[in-house]
């Protein structure tokens, strides 16, 4: 394929949340017009404050076609929407989850295409891909369905799975695949569950220390590396972003550090995880509110231990991929929770 045109105008789904508003200001920053796509005009305006470049859309990702018309004219969509509440919510989401994430991809890619598009960059996830513990994954190592952790799990194979047949069918369309892992940083206004734990660890929520590890990537690395996708990736292909591997043994005293806070030391085990958990879905049932843990989380902790170790290769090769430290993540991760007033202000510090 010929290399492409530059970008000169993007669609971004999930345009507030925090990998879309980083992606937004990267693109921005490059000169790049963005339509951003957010479902309340209010979230919209708080985000893009003062950010020059950004045409708000107002719409969901479960009604494409009442936003669709706004897909003329731009050369690029990049899909970083998806419902990912489960975790917050507790209990079973399978209907809302098919809806937006697979069924609202499939009516996306659609109607890019229609709008003229050919560039579409799918968020997809680590969840895609699986391995044996301990040993590093690659962008091959996939998921079989049957193998889904969980239905978030299973809604973003079958989002991917929809991109690609949407390929097969449409020789002329180009798109590739971002897989993300645990993304952190500012912005994140959700707040996502890495938001979530921040408040949590430093407000003095968290009980203790659960088991498991992650594979921890600042939101601004995954923004430019959906850039680079966009101008440079190759048809079909998947790319991972997933960061650096981490402990929660290793991360909640990293926070606590930079916090300049105690942070527990206590290690809790699955069974006390499971009642903690069982309480949380109650206390969620009866007042909306999101929580810590849920069971699904605690579930998914158990089957993915260890695997999160992954080979980054092929996406510094082919997309120029770089990772900041992580100190620097938790610590602009937390300045903005304590400069937007979520978090007491005390100065945060990076690591010598």
């Amino acid at each position: 394929m010929e290399k492409p045109k530059p970008l000169k105008t993007a669609f971004v789904t999930g345009a507030t949340g925090l990998l879309g508003n980083n992606l937004v200001r990267e693109l921005v920053a490059r000169g790049v017009f963005v339509k951003a796509l957010a479902r309340s005009k209010a979230k919209g305006q708080q985000q893009f404050a003062g950010v020059k470049g950004v045409e708000l859309v107002l719409g969901d990702m479960a009604d494409v076609p009442a936003f669709s018309s706004e897909l003329q004219a731009c050369d690029v969509v990049f899909h970083t929407a998806a419902f990912f509440r489960d975790n917050f919510k507790g209990g079973s989401h399978w209907a809302e989850l098919k809806r937006i994430n697979v069924d609202g991809t499939r009516q996306l890619i659609e109607r890019a295409y229609g709008a003229g598009i050919r560039r579409f960059v799918q968020t997809s996830s680590i969840a895609v891909l699986n391995g044996e513990p301990g040993v590093p994954m690659d962008e091959t190592c996939l998921r079989d369905l049957a193998d889904a952790s969980d239905d978030y799990y299973r809604s973003k194979i079958m989002a991917d799975q929809v991109v690609l047949a949407f390929l097969g069918a449409h020789p002329d369309m180009h798109a590739s695949f971002v897989l993300p892992g645990w993304m952190w940083g500012p912005a994140d206004i959700g707040p996502t569950s890495s938001g979530q734990f921040v408040n949590d660890v430093v407000l003095g929520k968290l009980p203790g220390l659960v088991p498991g590890s992650f594979s921890v990537v600042d939101a601004r690395d995954v923004a430019k590396a959906q850039i680079s996708a966009a101008e440079r990736g190759q048809r079909g292909e998947r790319y991972l972003a997933a960061g650096r591997h981490m402990t929660m043994q290793e991360l909640v005293p990293l926070v606590g550090k930079i916090a300049g806070i105690r942070t527990p030391t206590r290690h809790l085990p699955f069974p006390l995880l499971y009642l903690l958990a069982a309480v949380q879905e109650l206390y969620a049932r009866a007042t909306g509110k999101p929580i810590l843990l849920s069971l699904a989380t605690v579930r998914l902790m158990r089957k993915e231990a260890g695997r999160s170790h992954f080979n980054h290769t092929k996406s510094e090769q082919k997309l120029q991929l770089k990772f900041r430290p992580i100190e620097q993540t938790v610590a602009d991760t937390l300045a903005w929770y304590r400069g937007n007033g979520w978090l007491p202000g005390v100065p945060t510090r990076t690591e010598s």
